[in-house]
């Protein structure tokens, strides 16, 4: 149980030291992720940005993911062959309108980092499914990083097993892989939600002073 997520993010600092100072830039997957890329990001002295994903909620379980989408690419998992193409389309499409919004709100008069030949340090406040990271992790890959690196505090077995398999993640990192895991939130004492507004601001903050 991690008190907040600033604390999480203390503790996960540790174990990505060893790439402070090198050719590496944090991303935190919004809204959660933030608040842990802030701190991460100015601990070890690397540039923060953000990756838009989200993900496909089932029909009968806004909770449980069927996949994931990002601006270019879609990830499904097993279950979702059970589900209504209609259903997924639509989803999508919804989707992806959302990160349209959500592209133009992280960067109004800016250009999103380039990750291209850096270590990709991916953070969010946890994993449950593993798809969103699955997308995420295919993205940055084809925009031709040199490493993907997924640090987060916790994760279901069942997502960590899943990433172990992915061909574009060369690392995991996370501290707390629960047996009896219900949702990350349930790991956290204080897990108030993050909005667009203040993750703009986390991320405006944490660049101030960085010149990349």
């Amino acid at each position: 149980m991690f008190r907040d997520r600033i604390q999480a993010a203390i503790e996960l600092t540790e174990l990505l030291k060893p790439y402070q100072g090198q050719n590496a830039i944090i991303l935190a997957i919004p809204r959660g992720g933030l608040p842990l890329g802030v701190v991460i990001a100015r601990t070890l002295k690397l540039p923060l940005d953000v990756v838009l994903t989200k993900k496909i909620a089932h029909p009968h379980n806004r909770e449980y993911a069927i996949g994931a989408v990002s601006l270019s690419s879609v990830v499904l998992d097993d279950t979702a062959k059970k589900i209504p193409g209609s259903y997924i389309e639509g989803e999508v499409n919804s989707i992806r309108k959302i990160l349209s919004e959500r592209y133009r709100l992280y960067y109004p008069d800016h250009n999103p980092m380039s990750v291209r030949d850096r270590t990709a340090i991916v953070v969010d406040d946890g994993i449950a499914t593993g798809n969103t990271m699955l997308a995420t992790a295919e993205l940055l890959f084809k925009e031709k990083t040199k490493k993907i690196i997924v640090a987060v505090p916790v994760a279901s077995p069942q997502a960590i097993q899943k990433l172990e398999k992915s061909p574009y993640i060369n690392k995991i990192i996370c501290l707390e892989q629960p047996v009896n895991f219900y949702a990350v939130g349930a790991h956290y004492e204080v897990f108030e939600q993050v909005t667009d507004e203040e993750a703009v601001k986390l991320l405006k903050m944490a660049n101030r002073t960085e010149n990349v």
